[in-house]
């Protein structure tokens, strides 16, 4: 695990961009405590941030070179089939001076070209320069667990593994509003587009050439699914669950691979628990780590954890938090985050991944269940509207009903409240338009008010709408459950999930592997019928059915709870200075010139009333972006 950066200069304009190349490379510094280099010819320079994970020694150090020296690669991530790979390369003559995966890959890269990304198995962003050629082959992971961005104009072509990396070559910061459009509803920006209209992400299962100053993108992998009707014999459901096992146990085995500590986050839920009881299996002497919370207990899950523990006999650690422990975190977290990203709970991962680093290099989690096997309370509510009955249809009915009780994530008649009334507004809508307000915490419209009005008028000129509709293309008419998981995978999963935990586990220089996206069971659960996953009394079914001998029977008695922090108290509390005197007061917002204050003063007003519903996501979306905008613009 690494931080990678590099630049191709394509004429003596661009070469003066080299200059920033030690400065980009010590962004990521992070991402790779371990050991810097750099390379730099005439016009090309590569820098890497390493991680030392696999073969620690000095001749596995990046950037890396083949014999011959007319290959370089500097490499993010981990390779778990590495050693099946080098036993195959060695069985055609070639000889490797590391115990490296990263020598593999570039050996195979060598020998392949771009057919070697359908033969591994791990995550990765990576660059290989050929010298002779004088070419650059970026490439990044199937599902997005690694990050990649890149810069491309007439005069050169960056790329980083973070976007502070980026900002150090000095590339001009023009604000993509169409991105902060998007943001402002998701809390995130979806790949391929950033904040910055000159700065693109790669996107997962993508790869990208530059030869001859041209840039050239393709796609390598997309989850083999093509609807519900595509599977005409699928397998019963008892075989499903022995494979689905099968998969899982030798997904985890290949990710204990690691010269290194290793050990699990676990949560208490289903899916980290699954993980650690199947990691405790091939590594007796397993670590895990668990967060927990004093003063919300509402959210604590910390004997579910403890209960894991003791049932597969780990060594456990709980880090039990104040409120007051998570926000004197804040400002190192709001400071690490270089694009506006505002999903709460990665200030969660933040902590988990800092105390869990004082024992660890390497964190197994559960990341990817939830949206691959329809874990979330919007899974089962679209469900419900895709199967609905008179229950669902008096629900949509009471909506006046449910629009006048208190509504608030902190407690749950205030959850409960406040989930009829979005089922109730999503049941209204077309399949599109309710999969994308579900994903979101803000409609279109409310979005557009709070934006200035000048930024008003020109966003509907632009390209929202077809950046909207190529992740909703997946979503028919008529949906079935899969449709949507299968457009969680492109949304959520990597521009969402995956970016909170690369961004506050490499913020702790923390390793974090997910057994639940090996591609390998990520396309045998797209070959299941969505009734294996989902119906109206169970979710994440194929999961919770197949290890319900192997879990302690306690965990099937709880509900599910999400990784939330104590937002709405912070900001009436702590944060309320910052809030309504600073960021987001009169005076800075009118001289902006992004917002329209009328409409943010709105959402404070909400947020400070007996019913504040999710404004408190909002609200920590605009903080986000004005902390952002004040440490870069």
């Amino acid at each position: 695990m690494c931080g990678i950066t590099g630049i191709f200069a394509f004429n003596l304009v661009g070469k003066m961009n080299m200059i920033h190349l030690t400065n980009a490379t010590m962004a990521l510094a992070k991402r790779g405590p371990d050991f810097q280099d750099i390379y730099h010819d005439q016009f090309v320079g590569l820098g890497h941030r390493r991680l030392s994970i696999i073969d620690t020694s000095v001749v596995a150090n990046q950037p890396m070179w083949d014999e011959s020296k007319r290959f370089a690669i500097i490499f993010n991530g981990e390779i778990f089939n590495y050693r099946e790979l080098r036993k195959e390369l060695e069985a055609k003559g070639i000889v490797f001076f590391s115990h490296s995966d990263t020598e593999v890959l570039l050996k195979l890269y060598i020998l392949e070209k771009e057919k070697c990304l359908n033969r591994l198995n791990g995550f990765f962003a990576f660059c290989i320069y050929d010298k002779q050629e004088q070419t650059f082959f970026l490439a990044r992971d199937r599902y997005g667990v690694k990050p990649l961005l890149y810069l491309h104009d007439e005069d050169k072509f960056i790329f980083a593994s973070e976007m502070k990396s980026i900002m150090q070559y000095g590339i001009e910061k023009a604000i993509d509003y169409n991105s902060l459009y998007t943001y402002l509803q998701l809390n995130y920006i979806p790949a391929p587009d950033s904040i910055f209209k000159s700065v693109k992400k790669l996107p997962p299962g993508h790869y990208l050439t530059i030869k001859n100053r041209q840039l050239t993108a393709s796609k390598f992998y997309t989850i083999p699914y093509t609807g519900e009707g595509s599977h005409t014999n699928p397998i019963g459901y008892t075989d499903a669950q022995e494979k689905f096992k099968t998969l899982l146990e030798a997904s985890v085995q290949r990710r204990l691979v690691a010269d290194v500590p290793l050990g699990c986050f676990l949560s208490g839920g289903i899916d980290s628990s699954v993980i650690t009881g199947l990691a405790r299996k091939h590594k007796p002497d397993l670590h895990t780590f668990s967060i927990g919370f004093k003063d919300e207990k509402f959210f604590d899950e910390t004997n579910y954890a403890n209960l894991v523990s003791k049932h597969f006999n780990t060594e456990h650690t709980v880090f039990s938090l104040t409120n007051n422990d998570l926000y004197e975190h804040l400002n190192n977290i709001l400071d690490y985050i270089d694009e506006p990203f505002a999903d709460s709970s990665a200030i969660n991962v933040y902590i988990l991944s800092k105390e869990t680093r004082k024992h660890a290099t390497v964190a197994l989690s559960g990341d990817g269940a939830d949206e691959l096997l329809g874990g979330y309370n919007k899974h089962a509510a679209h469900y419900r509207v895709i199967h609905k009955s008179w229950k669902e249809n008096l629900v949509a009915s009471l909506q006046p009903f449910w629009k006048i009780l208190p509504q608030s994530r902190n407690n749950a008649p205030g959850n409960k409240a406040r989930q009829l009334v979005r089922f109730a507004n999503g049941m209204k809508l077309s399949a599109k338009e309710r999969y994308w307000q579900w994903a979101g915490f803000a409609t279109k419209e409310e979005t557009l008010k709070i934006l200035h009005p000048d930024l008003q008028i020109n966003l509907w000129l632009n390209d929202f709408y077809p950046r909207r509709a190529s992740v909703l293309e997946s979503i028919p008419d008529k949906e079935t459950i899969n449709d949507i998981l299968f457009t969680d995978t492109k949304l959520v999963l990597p521009n969402d999930m995956l970016t909170k935990v690369d961004l506050m586990s490499m913020a702790n220089s923390l390793e974090v592997r997910t057994p639940f996206l090996d591609y390998e069971l990520v396309n045998f659960i797209f070959s299941l019928p969505g009734e294996y996953k989902i119906n109206h009394s169970i979710r994440k079914r194929i999961l919770q059915d197949a290890y319900r001998d192997f879990l302690p029977k306690q965990l099937y008695k709880r509900p599910k709870k999400g990784f939330e922090v104590p937002l709405l108290k912070w900001f009436r509390k702590e944060m309320k200075t910052l809030i309504v005197d600073d960021v987001l007061s009169k005076k800075f917002i009118e001289a902006q010139g992004v917002f329209h204050y009328p409409e943010v003063d709105k959402l404070k007003q909400k947020l400070f009333s007996a019913n504040p519903g999710d404004v408190h996501a909002r609200i920590w979306g605009l903080l986000v972006f004005q902390w952002w905008w004040k440490k870069y613009i």
